[in-house]
């Protein structure tokens, strides 16, 4: 699947679980009015901040799960032999441009199959070692990065939604101080009890946030872990299987 489709789900997903909340949740409660804001005076249900933190919640999610589908694929093509992984068996130059035409038809988008087409065309194209070397030590920093920038979208999520949280909370506290300035009597019990409840349910966005970017940033941090452990055994498996049996290369 492409993120597109990824996205359609989460989102698909997030809208079935808002009606089933709307139908669940008993009109008034804390729950309610925690998860969905159904009683809100700033915007009619379900064009409450709330529900659009959920939505954007949903994007998150479907980002990191194409992510850790990602990271899972690269895992996958350590264990696909692409090279000779004895002791004794030494890679010559003959034997580079058919490894190099298999590898083309490899998962073209994966680090290893990548970072082994660039070694091997550096190889036969400068015939050093030590270039090779150091276009291998280039792509891996090359490659650390771009997993850097795929994890852009995810991180602006993660502040997007504290952002709607507290949003949601300044204009229901401006609600409620609006409340207590408009009430002909101060000293009024009913003011004081409306006033303190539309204060208690304009934290509710901001709690409800919190725990949103809570589970995106652990979330995050899983995904990109596995993403950069594949590119590390990545490395390593290019150093040991391949580069490493080069030597040969300089005696011809």
């Amino acid at each position: 699947m492409n993120r597109k489709e990824y996205w359609l789900y989460c989102l698909c997903a997030a809208v079935v679980l808002i009606l089933l909340l709307s139908f669940a949740l008993p009109t008034g409660s804390n729950a309610a009015a925690l998860l969905l804001d159904r009683e809100s005076r700033v915007l009619p249900f379900p064009f409450t901040i709330p529900v659009v933190m959920w939505l954007v919640f949903a994007i998150g999610i479907a980002e990191l799960w194409f992510r850790l589908t990602a990271a899972n694929e690269e895992q996958q093509q350590l264990v696909m032999k692409l090279l000779p992984e004895d002791q004794q068996t030494m890679l010559l130059a003959r034997d580079l441009g058919a490894l190099y035409q298999r590898l083309q038809t490899i998962a073209p988008h994966c680090f290893l199959p990548r970072l082994l087409r660039r070694v091997i065309l550096q190889f036969q194209s400068s015939g050093s070692l030590a270039q090779a070397n150091t276009i291998f030590n280039s792509s891996l920093e090359l490659y650390q990065h771009e997993i850097d920038l795929r994890y852009n979208v995810v991180r602006y999520i993660s502040w997007l939604i504290p952002t709607l949280g507290f949003i949601g909370t300044v204009v229901g506290i401006a609600l409620a101080l609006s409340d207590a300035g408009a009430a002909p009597k101060f000293d009024d019990p009913e003011l004081l009890k409306q006033v303190t409840l539309s204060l208690g349910l304009a934290f509710y966005t901001t709690l409800l946030a919190l725990v949103m970017s809570a589970v995106l940033v652990l979330l995050t941090h899983i995904a990109q872990g596995r993403e950069e452990r594949a590119l590390n055994l990545s490395g390593q498996y290019c150093l040991d299987n391949l580069i490493n049996r080069l030597y040969e290369r300089q005696g011809e």
